[in-house]
C-alpha cells in the first residue's frame, strides 16, 4: 500500500471506531483483513459493536455544534470502495468497509 492509502485506511478505522464508541454499547471489536491478486489487492476494515444505545450517552457531540460533528459516514463513503453493515453470528452489529490496496 502506498502512504496515501495507508493514511485513507487508518482515518476509515478511527472513524469506524469513533461511531462504535460514541453511540454503541460494548463490545467493540475490530478487525482487518488483506488479499492480493495479482498485484491488485483489498483491505476489509470491519468494526463490531453491541448495537445502539437504548439510553443515548451524555456525548460531546450533544454539546457541540452541528458543523463540528457527524461527518464521519460521508468520509467513509468518500474513502471506500464499497461499505455496509449486518449481524455477525454472535448478534454483534459489523460496520465494514473495504479500501483499496495495490
Amino acid at each position: 500500500m502506498d502512504e496515501e492509502q495507508v493514511y485513507d485506511t487508518l482515518l476509515v478505522i478511527s472513524e469506524l471506531v469513533t461511531n462504535a464508541v460514541t453511540h454503541a454499547v460494548p463490545p467493540v471489536v475490530l478487525h482487518l483483513s488483506v488479499t492480493a491478486d495479482d498485484g491488485h489487492g483489498q483491505v476489509r476494515v470491519c468494526v463490531s459493536d453491541g448495537g445502539k444505545r437504548k439510553v443515548p450517552a451524555a456525548a460531546w457531540t450533544e454539546e457541540r455544534p452541528r458543523d463540528e460533528h457527524g461527518r464521519g459516514n460521508l468520509i467513509i463513503s468518500a474513502l471506500v470502495d464499497e461499505c455496509g453493515a449486518g449481524l455477525d453470528a454472535e448478534g454483534l452489529i459489523d460496520h465494514w468497509a473495504d479500501l483499496p490496496a495495490t
